[in-house]
């Protein structure tokens, strides 16, 4: 079986609200600190409202603008700051526990968006499913 980030494993979508600390700041979700780093270096009080955002959809939207310059290396570290995002969300261990009862199943970001998900055509990359079952290797590991 295959699991989808909606329904019983809504936990293991990036707007779920299970916060972490980073740097002396509460980050609400996954989200919020995955669209922020785009523009850490840039513009550090963008950064800061996208943390604040009342929503992770508001934050994705605040990340998506490009009115303001993202970090010139974004698209060759953002698998890295998604995994360090994954990272400290299921250091979490009520989520940790989330994803570990995933057991060996494969994991699929149903979204439209093509790189992270598997896009409306259903061919898309899963990006963030990968890097989620390759956390849970390394969490089943420890």
């Amino acid at each position: 079986m295959t699991y989808y980030f909606r329904g019983k494993y809504h936990q293991l979508s990036n707007f779920f609200p299970a916060g972490f600390q980073k740097d002396g700041k509460r980050w609400p979700t996954a989200e919020h600190y995955f669209q922020a780093m785009k523009f850490k270096g840039v513009d550090e009080d963008y950064v800061e409202r996208i943390r604040l955002a009342k929503t992770p959809e508001l934050a994705k939207q605040m990340g998506r603008t490009r009115k303001i310059p993202i970090r010139w290396n974004w698209r060759v570290i953002k698998e890295k700051v998604m995994y360090e995002a994954l990272k400290l969300k299921f250091a979490n261990p009520a989520m940790k526990e989330a994803l570990l009862r995933t057991k060996k199943q494969g994991l699929i970001e149903n979204s439209p968006d093509e790189y992270w998900g598997i896009g409306k055509s259903g061919q898309g990359q899963n990006r963030l499913g990968i890097l989620l079952m390759r956390l849970r290797k390394e969490l089943k590991k420890k």
